[in-house]
């Protein structure tokens, strides 16, 4: 009987190593402004030159930091694959120099401190279905007698980008990389999008539309992200604008599929202001 029993609890204890769950994968989005001024949305920061001596350093010091992470995969804001992997073994083999955009100045220079074979191209930006005109909020508010409207969110987008660029000037790139991040950054990206869809009526919405077409992108860009790292153990880094920040960390927290890992754990305390 004492045999029998040390046998059951023998198998007992084999079963429970057995079903031990695996890690789920980990993400983490690091959201920043477009370091090249792109000038695609809406409103634009005007984003400090990120090619000085000053700024290169502080770039040097923010990878250094995002290394520790210790990422098995790094994503940027790219569609095509086959023209990224072209650009990192070019910068690898010392016959490119960084641009200034987030893509090359954390995102390859990160996958080759790293050692990674190849940076992964997570961006999806095509067409919407159906017409322009169905997501043309701008002029759906003009007809209709609300120019005003479009005109004050214009204003206050564009003092928002003018704080921020106005705070860049004056603090180093890894607290740029914290006041996108953090709760009070997320909320500023996310509020838009609510003022936005509010810019129709029931018989039309472009406005409403128009945050779905970012809906969807954003999903999109979760799932490659999924496909490139949603094996268990896999570490990913998420290069993006800082716009898609919440939306893809939501994404990633409500799918289950991930463990998203905040990148404020891995930067320096907040510098004092320079200016």
């Amino acid at each position: 009987m004492k045999l029998r029993i040390a046998m059951v609890v023998g198998t007992c204890g084999m079963m429970s190593l057995a079903a031990a769950p695996l890690p789920k994968p980990q993400l983490m989005v690091v959201g920043l402004p477009h370091f090249g001024n792109p000038g695609r949305d809406i409103a634009d920061t005007k984003v400090e030159n990120v090619l000085t001596p000053q700024r290169q350093r502080e770039i040097e010091a923010l990878v250094d930091r995002l290394a520790g992470f210790r990422p098995t995969h790094v994503a940027v804001e790219w569609e095509n694959q086959a023209k990224l992997d072209k650009r990192y073994a070019d910068y690898r083999a010392g016959r490119i120099r960084l641009e200034a955009d987030e893509d090359d100045q954390i995102g390859l220079r990160l996958a080759a401190k790293l050692g990674l074979p190849r940076v992964d191209a997570a961006d999806w930006s095509q067409d919407a279905p159906g017409k322009d005109e169905d997501y043309d909020f701008p002029g759906w508010l003009k007809a209709h007698g609300r120019a005003a409207d479009w005109e004050a969110y214009q204003k206050v987008s564009q003092a928002q980008a003018d704080a921020e660029g106005a705070y860049d000037r004056c603090h180093p790139i890894a607290d740029w990389v914290r006041s996108r991040n953090d709760a009070e950054g997320e909320a500023r990206y996310v509020q838009p999008y609510f003022d936005i869809a509010g810019f129709g009526d029931d018989a039309q919405n472009p406005g409403a539309a128009w945050v779905g077409t970012w809906y969807a992108r954003n999903l999109r860009i979760y799932d490659k992200l999924l496909r490139v790292g949603g094996a268990p153990g896999e570490r990913t880094i998420a290069i993006f604008g800082a716009g898609h920040g919440p939306w893809l960390r939501a994404d990633a927290r409500q799918s289950g599929r991930f463990t998203v890992v905040d990148v404020l754990r891995y930067l320096p305390q907040a510098a004092k202001p320079r200016c």
